[in-house]
């Protein structure tokens, strides 16, 4: 996975997003101004940075300016005004996220960004289940597997989210269209066949009363 520096004066939303972007699979490392973003991102090889703009010392803006153009910069800031955006954007910010935000809509930039740069792999294995997002393609001990094309997003939704506890009306949200007309009840009936078809039994997490987890190392036992 990718390793994304966190550049956000807030500790509490810095906390939040270093223990989101970890239990997806990345490494992270945070600071709390924009002269410490600076000098982290020359001294390290980062894939991705997220920051504020209005941060301590330099600005967010000003820190860009300063990195190399090929380093990716997702903006996370509490700024709202169209000129504010576009000069981010100007300064080759790859995208621009404004606060309050869903955690896994920013978990989904993030993706689309790393993809986009091809800084992150493209594969994740849980089990015996190897899923090839760029393909999207899905193999079991080696051997293909076919997914119908609602199965294969769920799934898709389920990896990217590893490990975190996602609700049955927001993986219809993310895995259906919004005009879907079911039930939860038909997320529940691909959990069963996913389960069976690519033997995640063991991965695939029932969250009582809300939803589903895949897990990338379970902690064993059967799932519910």
């Amino acid at each position: 996975m990718a390793y994304i520096l966190i550049a956000e004066d807030e500790a509490p939303l810095n906390r939040l997003l270093e223990q989101n972007l970890q239990l997806v699979g990345h490494r992270t490392r945070s600071v709390f101004d924009g002269a410490a973003a600076l000098a982290l991102a020359q001294q390290e090889s980062f894939d991705l940075v997220l920051m504020d703009i209005m941060m301590p010392g330099l600005s967010g803006l000003e820190v860009k300016a300063r990195l190399p153009q090929e380093l990716p910069v997702i903006f996370v800031t509490a700024k709202t005004a169209t000129l504010d955006q576009l000069q981010g954007l100007r300064l080759g910010a790859d995208d621009y996220i404004t606060k309050p935000f869903d955690i896994l809509v920013l978990l989904a930039r993030v993706e689309a960004v790393l993809r986009r740069t091809r800084k992150n792999t493209t594969q994740m294995t849980f089990g015996a289940c190897t899923i090839d997002t760029v393909a999207r393609s899905v193999q079991v001990d080696g051997v293909p597997v076919e997914l119908t094309p609602q199965e294969y997003s769920l799934l898709e939704v389920l990896a990217l989210n590893r490990n975190l506890a996602l609700s049955r009306e927001k993986l219809l949200e993310l895995a259906w269209s919004y005009d879907f007309e079911g039930g939860t009840r038909t997320v529940d009936m691909h959990i069963q066949r996913l389960r069976k078809k690519l033997r995640l039994e063991d991965h695939i997490r029932t969250v009582y009363k809300y939803g589903y987890r895949l897990e990338a190392d379970p902690i064993g036992g059967e799932a519910p």
